[in-house]
This record gives structure tokens, sequence and C-alpha cells, in this order.
């Protein structure tokens, strides 16, 4: 199992990034993304602490700590700046905080994150066709997401990247011990989105190019 999407307390995680790393370890994952939530306030301090204990704990653990960011409410106009800063920060993954339903995230946020230099749109939400489309034609990866609420529309995500051949990864959104899961819980997450075991493992080969 592979999670590109959780957080430490560098956000709003409850876990330092080695403790985060060896839970994860613990349940059988072999690769993690740490992705803070940031914007232009924080980015230059988490992004590189991050890189530096990914460093380290690669170093010496069996599980592949890749170490990135999550854009996070930031107005839609200044998501493609933040990316590239993001990337010259050191992260090797960009995800964007997408639009989800139980948040009031910004109109136009997940079109403004396809347009830019990212790798990831997280739990997307009501995303549109024209929208799926655009991920397809950049080779940015949907998420499907184990995390309440945002995972309320994981079918219509599921559906629209089915009819379209965009790419989907299962993701947990991880901010404290209980929200990682291990490959059995998150088939069953993929499962209930309307999907099968077989796109688990396609999801599953997506999310290795991190690796």
């Amino acid at each position: 199992m592979i999670d590109l999407h959780t957080h430490s307390f560098f956000s709003d995680g409850a876990l330092i990034p080695s403790e985060l790393v060896r839970r994860a370890e613990a349940i059988g994952l072999r690769g993690i993304g740490i992705t803070d939530h940031g914007d232009s306030s924080n980015i230059d301090f988490i992004i590189p602490r991050i890189v530096a204990v990914a460093a380290d704990l690669n170093e010496c653990c069996n599980i592949k700590v890749i170490p990135g960011i999550e854009l996070t409410h930031v107005p839609p106009r200044l998501i493609a700046d933040l990316a590239k800063k993001a990337r010259a920060l050191g992260a090797k993954l960009v995800a964007v905080h997408g639009e989800t339903i139980v948040e009031p995230v910004p109109s136009g946020t997940n079109r403004a994150a396809l347009e830019a230099d990212i790798d990831v749109l997280a739990h997307p939400g009501l995303i549109s066709e024209e929208e799926v489309l655009m991920a397809k034609e950049k080779g940015i990866y949907l998420e499907i997401s184990a995390r309440k609420g945002h995972s309320l529309t994981n079918g219509h995500v599921a559906r629209l990247a089915r009819k379209i051949g965009a790419k989907l990864v299962i993701d947990t959104d991880t901010h404290d011990p209980g929200d990682l899961i291990d490959e059995r819980q998150a088939r069953r997450v993929v499962l209930g989105a309307g999907l099968t075991d077989k796109d688990f493992d396609i999801m599953q080969e997506n999310a290795s190019v991190f690796l």
C-alpha cells in the first residue's frame, strides 16, 4: 500500500514525521507522502523540514518517504506560482486541496490546480467532465479519499475517471494515527467507490511512480 496524502504536526496532523512514518511502516505501507497543508505563509518553512526528515528516514526505513505539500484553500490565481515555488523548495509531490463538498474551497480551485504543475488533485468533489479530461491530458492523478467527508464524492470521481480514462490514486488524508489504513481497508474503500480490485492495483501502480 502506498499512501500519498498525509499530514504531520507541521500543519494540522497529530504526529511528528518520524512517528507518522513508523506507524505507516508498522501496518505494512511501502510508501508514504507527507503533504502538510501549505500556502504562501508557510511552505518555505514546511517543505525543507520534510525534505530533511525524509532523507534521514529513507536511509534507515523499509518504507519510502516522499516529501510533499498540499496547497490548501489558496486563491486559484495563486496556485500555479505556489506550485512552482514548492518544486523549487524540494517538494517531490505537489498536491492541491480540491473542491471537496464539505469545506468552502474557492470555486475554480480544481481548474487552476489542473492548469498548474501539480501531481495530485486531492478529493476533487463534484469535479466536471471537462476538468477530468484536463487531468487525463496532463497526467495529474485524481484522488479517491478514505477520509470522512471527503469520501462522499468518491463515486462521482470514480465514475468520471473511468468514463474518461483519467488516472486515480487512493489516499487517506491522514491527520491522526487512527486515520492510517492497511491495504485490506484501502481495497474496501476502492470497492465502495464502485471500482474493482483490479482498479486498486492500477491505482497503486500509479502511486508507485513516486517511489
